[in-house]
């Protein structure tokens, strides 16, 4: 436990907060969830409330009698992490010996139980030429998703930044996962790579209009119906992006009032404010760019996502 970290009560009051404006997707994430003894108490609460609530466990946890639990609970699923074909690569990734079979382990229960469960994968440098096998991977293991995120070095991953993907291969690694898309052997999910919904739509006159539709074609989601709530009651306009737009506790748990109000949050769902390249972008309204990677680059979370290779056509500013 961390000090001074949210309280029972004040997780209770928190959920209450949600459903009093919005029922949105519930994520309860970490470091390990599950090592919070209330978890199971606070997600069966927001079951009840109305929210639908999923788990991201790191899975070493995960057994007959906590899979039992989680059900009970009324968690409709769970996410697990695979950063690399085989153990040589994800437990290279995760720096934990056995963290490989620990995650199948654990999926393995989930299966058993027939809890749904989706693949988490870190694209970096280190595993990308691995995507096509861990594809297949996921879907051999019956996951009902799969969820790339592409590396944002901030918090713990500034340790990683030389394993993000340059501009071009990041653009090249997208333009693999549309195409595995459009193969529809599994729902797939982008995280922290709005780009690939601009490259969804200069693509879509390949193929027919349905084949697009998937989540996988949303851009950046930070402060657009999306935030992240810390340990201590911050709310930032998602996890990668240390930006505190409000502080829980000392606004009497009125989270309603702090996503409408925040000055950051409500920059971040105006085109207005943004800076070039990307407010000159035609696409802006479906991608955005990833505002926690502009943030990191230059402290400026409005700013461009050095990630992108695209140059708007009516832009006097060029990516560098």
């Amino acid at each position: 436990m961390y000090e001074d970290e949210l309280c029972t009560d004040e997780c209770l009051r928190l959920i209450d907060a949600i459903v009093s404006f919005s029922t949105p997707l519930l994520i309860m994430t970490g470091g390990e969830p599950m090592s919070r003894p209330d978890v199971f108490q606070l997600a069966r609460y927001a079951t009840d409330a109305g929210l639908p609530v999923v788990l991201a466990p790191c899975g070493g946890l995960i057994n007959e009698q906590t899979i039992y639990n989680i059900k009970q609970a009324g968690i409709q699923a769970i996410s697990i992490s695979l950063d690399g074909k085989d153990a040589d690569t994800h437990d290279h990734f995760r720096g934990v010996p056995g963290a490989y079979d620990t995650a199948l382990q654990a999926l393995g229960y989930a299966k058993a139980a027939g809890l749904p469960f989706q693949v988490n994968t870190t694209v970096t440098r280190h595993n990308v030429d691995e995507l096509p096998a861990i594809l297949e991977k996921v879907i051999a293991l019956g996951a009902m998703t799969l969820d790339f995120f592409f590396l944002v070095p901030t918090g713990r991953g500034r340790g990683l930044v030389d394993e993000q993907l340059s501009p071009a291969l990041h653009e090249q690694t997208l333009n693999w996962i549309y195409d595995r898309v459009q193969e529809q052997r599994i729902p797939i999910r982008i995280t922290c790579g709005p780009q690939y919904a601009r490259i969804a739509r200069q693509r879509s006159q390949e193929h027919k209009p349905a084949t697009i539709t998937s989540h996988a074609s949303t851009g950046c989601m930070a402060g657009h119906g999306f935030i992240f709530i810390s340990h201590l009651g911050i709310v930032q306009p998602c996890g990668f992006l240390d930006l505190a737009c409000g502080d829980l506790r000392g606004n009497n748990f009125d989270l309603q009032k702090i996503y409408e109000t925040s000055s950051a949050l409500t920059a971040l769902r105006k085109n207005s404010g943004y800076h070039e390249p990307c407010s000159a972008c035609e696409y802006w309204n479906v991608c955005g760019g990833c505002r926690a990677r502009a943030y990191e680059k230059g402290g400026d979370y409005l700013g461009s996502d050095p990630q992108c290779t695209y140059a708007p056509t009516n832009c006097s500013t060029q990516h560098e």
